[in-house]
């Protein structure tokens, strides 16, 4: 198995079959919270999405999002995080990490919201200015995941794989046949100590495929977590979304700092197209592995999510 030797400060230890290191392994959170919804309405809507909103608890998603992501975890150690935004939030963001005390490493702020892939682009061309071989997480801020630890140790494992050129996604354990959310189809055997490889993308199923994939056993649900280094991110969408990336790369090239924000230039910005990291990268790549997460997980998606969620 070819090897990388050191990687972000960590020596690569082989055994046979699989990739191991020392801990800790250094993660650089990329924190998505430029999106707007109403299904929670009316303590979400679209000037306050819900990723701000204390739905549970005396913190918001997005508090909870950065919290899980700081500091030391077991095998990991956090960077500080960058945070993808509009300008209608740079100052609630700001102000909400203030509240508990986190520092963010950067803020970039979008001109107009285009979905995942080009603000993940924008961000791992921002941090491999500095750190190509970077590990970069990307975290949904309005997810929900109350054991941190026990997410911790799926980065932890994911990591291995990702030094090695995969891009990793998490997938979580089914508890029933949702038709809302897309699948992840396991390939092969598995090894315990490793990530499962992964064999494609599902789209949304309609309630008797779904049924079928949750008793197959095979299947996960995609939440659109990802870890994977920033080079190798960056090489995937030059393969498989080219048109996004000389777009993308100038208006992080070009924009400009402003109170501790960087805003990505507009006018390159207004070019690049409204699309998905699932789209644009991940269902084209070949270099997937997916690892499940089987704690609680919940993207409260809707009242009765965010009931069962303050239950537990």
């Amino acid at each position: 198995m070819a090897g990388r030797g050191f990687v972000s400060g960590h020596r690569l230890h082989y055994q046979v079959g699989k990739i191991s290191m020392q801990p800790s392994f250094e993660i650089h959170p990329l924190v998505l919270c430029g999106g707007s919804g109403t299904r929670l309405w009316p303590l979400s809507r679209k000037s306050y999405p819900k990723q701000f909103v204390q739905l549970i608890g005396d913190r918001s998603l997005y508090q909870r999002c950065a919290e899980r992501m700081t500091g030391t975890r077991g095998a990991v150690t956090f960077a500080a995080p960058t945070i993808l935004t509009g300008s209608d939030f740079r100052f609630v963001v700001t102000e909400q990490l203030q509240d508990i005390g986190i520092d963010p490493g950067a803020i970039l702020i979008e001109p107009e919201g285009r979905n995942t892939a080009p603000a993940v682009l924008a961000a791992a061309l921002h941090i491999a200015k500095t750190s190509p071989e970077a590990l970069l997480l990307v975290a949904p801020s309005d997810h929900i995941l109350p054991d941190a630890d026990a997410f911790a140790a799926a980065l932890a494992l994911a990591a291995g794989a990702a030094l090695n050129g995969d891009l990793v996604t998490f997938g979580i354990a089914p508890s029933y046949p949702e038709t809302g959310y897309g699948y992840l189809k396991l390939a092969g055997t598995h090894d315990k100590d490793a990530a499962y490889k992964l064999e494609r993308f599902v789209e949304k199923p309609d309630q008797a495929t779904a049924e079928q994939m949750v008793a197959d056993g095979g299947f996960l649900w995609n939440a659109g977590i990802f870890l994977f280094a920033a080079k190798d991110i960056i090489s995937a969408f030059e393969r498989h979304a080219p048109d996004l990336v000389t777009p993308v790369r100038a208006a992080v090239e070009q924009g400009e700092p402003d109170l501790g924000f960087l805003r990505l230039a507009p006018k390159p910005w207004a070019e690049v197209q409204n699309i998905s990291i699932d789209y644009a990268v991940m269902e084209k790549a070949d270099n997937l592995s997916v690892v499940p997460f089987r704690g609680s997980w919940s993207d409260l998606g809707s009242w009765s999510a965010v009931r069962d969620q303050s239950a537990l």
